[in-house]
C-alpha cells in the first residue's frame, strides 16, 4: 500500500453474526489532510474507525495507520483517539488539568516525571479548546458538551500525527462545536497532523474540510466538497440530525 498516506485501508469488510457491517472497503487519508467521515446510523462508521486504530480485526483486508499495521503500533500516542458518546464518570474526582495531562503519559513513560514541555503541551491543549478557564474544575461538574472537549484536548495533548474522532460534536452546544472547529483547524491540521473526523453533520466545518468519506457499509463516495457539492449535495447545516442526501446518496 504505497503512498505518503497517515491511514489507508484497502478491501477491508467484517460481519457481526453473519450481517455484514463493512463490504470491500478502501480509502486514504493523506498527512495534514482533514477529511470527514459521513453516513446514517448504522452504516458501519464506528466499526471502521476500530478497525482503523487497531481495536478490532478485520474479517478481510489490510489497514496502515502511520505507515505500520495499527495493532503493532508501537508509539500509540502518534494516534489521538476519542471514541463515540465516551463519558467522563461523574464522580471522578479528577480536575480538567489532570484528565488533560493524561494525554502526555504514553509519549513521556509512565515511569518519568513531567517536564516543562509536557506542562506547556497540556496548557496548549487546554487553550485549544477554550477550556483554560476549567483547569482546576473537577470534570463531574462539566456539561456533556465541555467533557467532549476535555476528551479532545486530551487527544491534542499527546501532539498526535492523527487525530481520529468519533462524533465528538454529537449533541454539543454551539460553544463547544466553535470551540472544536477551532482546535482542529487551528491547533492541529496546521501543524501537519491528519484528521479523520466520523460526523453525521458537516455543517461546523464543511468550510474547512479536504475530503469527504461517505460511508454505507461500502464507500459510495470519496472526493473533496466541491465535487460531492457538484452533485447536489448541501454541505451546510440541516434542519434534521440526519441529513437526507446521506440516505439518498448512492
Amino acid at each position: 500500500m504505497p503512498g505518503d498516506a497517515a491511514l489507508q485501508a484497502r478491501s477491508v469488510s467484517h460481519s457481526f453474526g453473519g450481517s455484514p457491517a463493512l463490504d470491500d472497503v478502501s480509502l486514504r487519508v493523506g498527512r495534514g489532510e482533514f477529511c470527514a467521515l459521513v453516513g446514517p446510523n448504522g452504516s458501519g462508521k464506528s466499526t471502521l474507525v476500530r478497525i482503523l486504530v487497531g481495536l478490532l480485526r478485520p474479517d478481510a483486508g489490510e489497514v496502515r495507520c502511520l505507515g505500520r499495521d495499527p495493532r503493532a503500533l508501537e508509539d500509540r500516542w502518534r494516534i489521538g483517539y476519542v471514541p463515540q458518546r465516551h463519558a467522563l464518570a461523574p464522580a471522578l474526582p479528577a480536575t480538567v488539568e489532570e484528565v488533560v495531562a493524561t494525554g502526555r503519559v504514553a509519549r513521556r513513560g509512565w515511569w518519568r516525571r513531567p517536564r516543562g514541555d509536557d506542562r506547556d503541551a497540556v496548557r496548549h491543549a487546554l487553550e485549544a479548546v477554550a477550556l483554560e478557564p476549567f483547569a482546576t474544575r473537577t470534570v463531574g461538574t462539566l456539561s456533556g458538551g465541555e467533557q467532549q472537549r476535555v476528551l479532545i484536548a486530551k487527544a491534542l495533548a499527546s501532539e498526535p500525527e492523527l487525530l481520529v474522532l468519533d462524533e465528538p460534536i454529537a449533541g454539543v452546544d454551539a460553544e463547544s462545536q466553535v470551540a472544536f472547529r477551532d482546535s482542529v483547524v487551528h491547533e492541529v491540521r496546521d501543524h501537519g497532523a491528519a484528521v479523520l473526523l466520523v460526523t453525521h453533520e458537516l455543517g461546523a466545518v464543511a468550510a474547512d474540510l479536504d475530503h469527504v468519506l461517505v460511508l454505507k457499509h461500502s464507500i459510495v463516495f470519496d472526493g473533496t466538497p466541491d465535487e460531492l457539492a457538484a452533485r447536489g449535495v448541501s454541505l451546510g447545516v440541516h434542519a434534521d440530525d440526519l441529513p437526507l442526501w446521506l440516505e439518498r446518496l448512492t
